[in-house]
């Protein structure tokens, strides 16, 4: 048995390892229940009670030599693995994947850049409202089918509070608190209770316009309309407007861009037509003007207001409205170079 512990500290005096599992595999054969070790412990039994002193003395030795050797090869080795670290440049950029705009922030910003040529400013304001604000103001009367709750989130604790429909509210706010001339472009989120569908979503994001001043008529709306529709969508872009009604403008219109699509041949996106509608818009009523504290006898003004998310769809052709709200990579990473 002495012969066997010489030959197992003479194994384990020229052991070297190079990477951490060789010295892994070196303690489970020395130290498990099963290893060289234990075993050595299991045959001490045999010895001859007169050497029992020197064989366990040697045991406990060569124990000893296997974790002194196990610790000082582990220590090694992880120094090595940090200095190879070392040679790392930390001056490199590191090695990630660069995101991109929403496609929804990268028409906002086209359009607000487009109107700020021109001379718009640009207002925001809450997406919370008051009655006053989102409704009253704007000359809605009090049967109006946008006061219901199938078509407007109120806020359960205050019937007067909701969430907003419509950017028009931040109209009411500017003119309460600016005297004209005005021209500003208000983007926001807005909220309506609608069922979630490829044209339809509870949550979408729009772009209003308004201008108050002296002389200011409907002429000035539609050539500012023409030159917002050329700009976005190409030179090429034919416009036309219909007669609508809105209760904060009098008289009011929608206004049609020939399809990008088909270029107005007819196709399933403009219904085949050749015509898709993009805004609403219209001159604003006397009744708002004077809500806000501005002389309409002195003062008039136009206002205008799309969907981005309509204006998205057509300039990229997508046609589910719920991809922008999906936060799919494959989806958003084709806008990378878009901006």
């Amino acid at each position: 048995m002495k012969k066997k512990i010489e030959d197992y500290l003479k194994e384990v005096e020229a052991f070297r390892a190079e990477k951490l599992e060789q010295l892994e595999q070196f303690r489970i054969e020395f130290l498990s229940k099963k290893g060289k070790i234990p075993a050595l412990f299991n045959d001490f039994r045999n010895v001859d009670p007169t050497d029992r002193k020197e064989v366990g003395q040697l045991i406990n030795n060569l124990k000893t030599a296997v974790q002194e050797k196990i610790v000082a090869l582990k220590d090694q080795l992880e120094e090595s693995t940090q200095s190879k670290g070392s040679d790392m440049d930390l001056t490199l950029p590191p090695n990630v994947t660069l995101g991109t705009r929403h496609p929804l922030s990268i028409v906002r910003n086209e359009i607000i850049e487009i109107f700020a040529r021109i001379g718009f400013s640009v207002s925001e304001g809450p997406e919370i409202e008051d009655d006053f604000h989102n409704f009253s103001a704007l000359n809605f009367p009090k049967d109006h089918p946008a006061r219901d709750m199938q078509d407007t989130f109120f806020i359960e604790k205050d019937p007067d509070i909701a969430l907003r429909t419509h950017t028009s509210s931040v109209q009411i706010r500017v003119m309460q608190s600016t005297q004209p001339p005005i021209r500003t472009v208000l983007p926001g989120r807005v909220f309506r209770n609608e069922a979630i569908s490829a044209r339809a979503h509870c949550i979408f994001h729009q772009v209003e316009g308004l201008c108050v001043d002296t002389d200011v008529s409907f002429a000035d709306l539609k050539q500012t309309l023409f030159y917002f529709a050329k700009e976005l969508f190409g030179e090429d872009t034919k416009t036309r407007f219909r007669p609508s009604y809105f209760p904060f403008t009098e008289p009011s219109a929608e206004m049609d861009i020939s399809c990008n699509i088909c270029g107005g041949k007819g196709c399933n996106i403009c219904k085949y037509t050749g015509w898709v509608e993009i805004l609403g818009c219209g001159m604003v009523d006397p009744f708002v003007l004077d809500s806000c504290n501005i002389d309409s006898k002195k003062y008039t003004g136009y206002a205008f207001g799309m969907g981005i998310e309509r204006i998205t769809m057509l300039k990229y052709q997508i046609n589910d409205l719920r991809l922008f709200f999906e936060n799919d990579l494959r989806f958003l990473e084709q806008f990378k170079s878009a901006y």
